[in-house]
């Protein structure tokens, strides 16, 4: 069935993260190796910039999404990754504008790292072949690294083990890299474990990788410095991401560069004569030797991409539903919100209007109630709309809804289910355990202790109650099931 549901998306955003003297969120901000321009990517375009600061000027205006600029030795040229053909391909463009040229042609996605140090070509990571030898379980986020050359002609694989941000020194014996041991999120803050990236250095001669850092938490986004003895890198050793110095002669004697508090220090690169540049809490920072960290200062003056309001004709992106007892109606999930329409007429009506996602939506059995999971307040929680008229028995068409919160505490709280005679609903209480809570007299009680299941991700653990509201059938996953003997 094909519905026509008309809705209000309101962009929730403040009018100078789109322009102005102060935009927020310039992404991947790279300086040019003569330290005179910064190229960075705003609103999934290319932006240049002087290196001192002043008016950013476009260099990319396809409404496809444009990222992670790298620099060619010369700093004429641009690599970067774009989906202009549904997947991220590179692309090189002359620094000061002009048409790209696309290199790579993957039905994947390749990312660039870095301009070998000729200039005649891009190093990228993409996962596309594994070597036979290679013992990694085969996955889409454990690439390889390849070159391609500038002019075009055949990729040549450099690693078939995960070498990110990889970077040659100046005379290109040498390879410096980050890690990547597993799918945790790229994004994920003040996290130690077995995952966590580490900073590697490549020999070309002997093929011999040497590992460079120590620390049991993040060590990402290494960059040779001009002399080629040290590196800077980023690291949480500190607490939160800034950036660090580390000589290759002593691996211990590591230097804390930036002392930046509570955001991350982000995108580090730098210039051939030693000017440092990154992101740090959506804006760009320069740091030049002893000097403090300068935040660049530019204007945007450009054009806002979309409407605030978008008047959108959906007929399709469902990702949920339930018919309700009766069968009149059907409620369902879009773009996190929760809508009812008519089984038989162009009716619909949405429930919920919130910056936050809702999810696991279903019908209670007199139908006069509905029943979802949001993720409000930091917390995922439990709510319910009702009908408050009596006279009226559909959604659709209803004039007064009420909605009441079912359960709210400081537990992930999703997956809520009624009971066949509607008195209670069951759910997953930090992602494990399955726990009722009476809806009258709002008590509690464990069902399955979550020491019985192991969760991985959110949705993975399915349960049912039984016809008579007696039992429960569920899913077993004992939380072993990841450990190795």
């Amino acid at each position: 069935m094909k519905k026509l549901i008309l809705i209000f998306l309101l962009l929730a955003f403040l009018q100078n993260t789109y322009s102005g003297n102060n935009p927020l969120w310039m992404r991947y901000p790279a300086i040019s190796p003569d330290g005179k321009t910064i190229v960075f990517s705003f609103q999934g375009d290319l932006f240049t910039v002087p290196a001192e600061g002043g008016e950013a000027r476009h260099l990319t205006v396809h409404k496809a999404y444009d990222f992670m600029p790298v620099w060619s030795p010369d700093s004429k040229t641009i690599a970067f990754a774009s989906d202009r053909f549904g997947n991220f391909d590179i692309y090189t463009i002359p620094a000061d504008g002009g048409a790209p040229v696309r290199l790579t042609y993957y039905s994947g996605n390749e990312y660039p790292d870095s301009f070998t140090p000729d200039g005649a070509g891009v190093l990228f990571s993409a996962a596309i072949q594994d070597v036979p030898e290679n013992a990694e379980y085969p996955s889409g986020i454990l690439s390889e690294l390849y070159f391609i050359p500038v002019k075009g002609g055949q990729m040549k694989q450099i690693l078939s083990t995960p070498a990110e941000k990889a970077v040659y020194n100046g005379s290109g014996d040498k390879i410096v890299y980050q890690d990547r041991k597993g799918y945790e999120n790229i994004w994920r803050k003040h996290h130690t474990s077995s995952v966590t990236r580490d900073i590697w250095i490549y020999d070309v001669s002997t093929a011999k990788h040497t590992k460079l850092s120590t620390f049991n938490g993040e060590d990402r986004n290494p960059v040779f410095a001009p002399n080629d003895k040290e590196i800077y890198y980023i690291s949480e050793s500190s607490g939160s991401f800034n950036v660090w110095r580390m000589p290759l002669a002593s691996l211990s004697e590591t230097t804390q560069i930036t002392f930046f508090k509570k955001d991350p220090v982000r995108f580090l690169s730098v210039s051939d004569n030693g000017i440092l540049c990154f992101g740090f809490d959506g804006e760009i920072y320069t740091k030049n030797g002893e000097d403090e960290s300068r935040k660049v200062e530019i204007t945007l003056a450009i054009d806002e991409k979309e409407n605030e309001i978008e008047f959108m004709t959906l007929t399709s992106g469902a990702t949920e539903m339930d018919l309700s007892p009766n069968g009149k109606e059907i409620v369902f999930i879009v773009r996190g919100e929760v809508f009812v329409t008519s089984a038989d007429y162009k009716t619909t009506k949405q429930i919920t209007n919130t910056p936050q996602q809702e999810r696991s939506v279903s019908f209670s059995p007199d139908g006069r109630s509905i029943l979802y999971a949001s993720e409000r307040d930091s917390s995922w929680n439990i709510y319910q709309t009702k009908l408050v008229r009596d006279e009226e028995d559909l959604f659709s068409l209803s004039t007064i809804l009420k909605e009441e919160p079912v359960i709210v505490s400081d537990d992930e709280t999703f997956q809520p289910l009624y009971s066949p005679d509607g008195k209670e609903v069951a759910y997953l209480k930090n992602r494990e355990t399955l726990m009722v809570i009476n809806l009258e007299t709002k008590e509690t009680r464990k069902v399955l202790d979550g020491k019985y299941n192991y969760s991985y991700s959110d949705g993975d653990q399915w349960y049912q109650w039984s016809p008579d509201g007696k039992r429960f059938l569920v899913q077993y996953s004992p939380n072993s099931m990841f450990i190795i003997p």
